[in-house]
């Protein structure tokens, strides 16, 4: 499944800083009132079926730190797409708890392998290889391991902490990769 986003909705993807591990705001962002028509017309140059675009919609609404808007729309949707979109709201919120009981309705879902490979990536320098093992032991990705990674990370961030912006650009490949998963072929 190594898909990449169209540049349509990639835009919506494109904010100064990535996404932070907490709830926000933080500078740069679209207002929902901004992104809501944009999305609209984003949506109708690609390929996107009804049933996916609200998916898209949460991703992107939380992406620009609009949860609760993102949480409406994801609890709607009563599937394992849906369930992972609730689970990085929570995750996000931050409520690990309810975080990992949106992630174990996830099952093991299409998009791990994904961004299993792409965070492998991220995390090949010797100095990362613990959080390698941490995040994707054997090789296959583990959101448990994710959500308690952010947890460490929010508890115990300080100016210095180089997790931080590791786990956010992690988020920004999960996010990236159901984006991609959830446009149309």
């Amino acid at each position: 499944m190594d898909r990449t986003i169209s540049a349509q909705l990639k835009q919506f993807l494109a904010t100064p800083e990535p996404a932070g591990l907490g709830p926000g705001p933080r500078p740069g962002v679209q207002s929902e009132p901004a992104l809501n028509p944009a999305l609209d017309s984003a949506c109708q140059g690609v390929k996107v079926s009804r049933e996916r675009q609200p998916l898209i919609r949460a991703l992107v609404l939380l992406w620009h730190d609009h949860l609760d808007p993102a949480h409406s729309i994801a609890q709607a949707i009563e599937n394992a797409d849906g369930a992972f979109v609730h689970g990085i709201m929570h995750r996000r919120e931050p409520d690990y708890g309810n975080a990992a009981y949106w992630f174990r309705r996830v099952g093991n879902h299409p998009a791990f392998a994904e961004i299993a490979k792409r965070a492998t990536a991220v995390l090949q320098p010797k100095d990362r290889a613990s959080l390698l093992v941490e995040l994707i032991p054997g090789g296959e990705w583990n959101p448990f391991s994710f959500i308690h990674a952010c947890e460490r990370a929010n508890r115990n961030s300080s100016p210095n902490d180089a997790l931080n912006p590791l786990l956010q650009q992690i988020q920004g490949i999960e996010t990236a990769v159901l984006v991609g998963m959830f446009e149309d072929e």
